[in-house]
């Protein structure tokens, strides 16, 4: 069994396709995005709102989830943690970074049911999923001096613009021959 850590780009598919993958291999699935989200949410904040709280020094939101990280990391095997810094936080993992075109990703957060972070048109989606970057990369980079989306970090490069989750997991397993069962 192998622990396999993916972030994406907002808007992607990461959470679609770490779940898929943790289904076909029979994997735990663990999201910290989740995670935070029902954090904030419990204090009455949406996602953006309680990453501002981080950015402006007002609250530390992050420690707690990335200490998560790293002791599921040395307690647990056999899961796919959906994560923007889990390549970082559990070095072991095999770590993958799946993006899409700008345009794709826009639309499809756009079309997002969650009320808290869905677009009314595709120029603010656009302006949604930048700010989302620019604030974790801020994030980042002020706790770990670390850029997320710099790709040297991962050993596989993902690009859901035009492949389906189904065929990205095929590429996946492809890659990694230990994953096949």
């Amino acid at each position: 069994m192998a622990i396999i850590s993916l972030n994406g780009t907002p808007g992607s598919g990461k959470s679609t396709l770490a779940k898929l993958l943790a289904a076909r291999l029979g994997y735990r699935y663990y999201s910290i995005g989740e995670l935070r989200r029902k954090h904030a949410q419990k204090q009455g904040l949406t996602l953006a709102e309680y990453n501002r709280r981080s950015e402006a020094g007002e609250e530390d939101t992050d420690t707690e989830f990335d200490d998560y990280q790293k002791q599921l990391g040395k307690e647990e095997d056999g899961f796919v943690i959906d994560s923007r810094l889990g390549w970082h936080f559990i070095p072991g993992s095999i770590k993958l970074l799946l993006d899409a075109d700008e345009q794709v990703r826009a639309e499809r957060l756009h079309s997002r049911e969650s009320v808290a972070e869905s677009a009314s048109n595709i120029d603010e989606a656009i302006a949604m999923n930048a700010r989302r970057m620019a604030s974790d990369t801020a994030r980042y980079e002020k706790y770990y001096q670390l850029d997320p989306w710099n790709t040297e970090h991962y050993d596989l490069v993902l690009d859901s613009t035009s492949k389906t989750p189904e065929e990205l997991v095929a590429q996946i397993i492809e890659k990694f021959p230990a994953l096949k069962k």
